[in-house]
């Protein structure tokens, strides 16, 4: 949730809740996957990431347990 639109990371770990991680590597979000930041809709909430070659939204709370580098 900290990038900014059009920036790239590589997911290093989930730091979530064990039902949504779990959840999120089914979707692809594993450690050492690159995603890019997209956009963010006008008030902020849902954003929207690419990675493996689709197009991913989440919550900002999701987000948020995603630790990138």
């Amino acid at each position: 949730d900290s990038l900014q639109p059009g920036e790239s990371a590589v997911v290093q770990s989930l730091g979530c809740e064990p039902e949504t991680g779990a959840r999120l590597m089914e979707m692809g979000l594993l450690p050492g996957t690159p995603i890019q930041f997209v956009r963010s809709a006008p008030l902020g909430d849902p954003i929207e990431i690419t990675l493996r070659g689709y197009h991913l939204s989440l919550r900002r709370a999701e987000a948020s347990g995603i630790v990138v580098e």
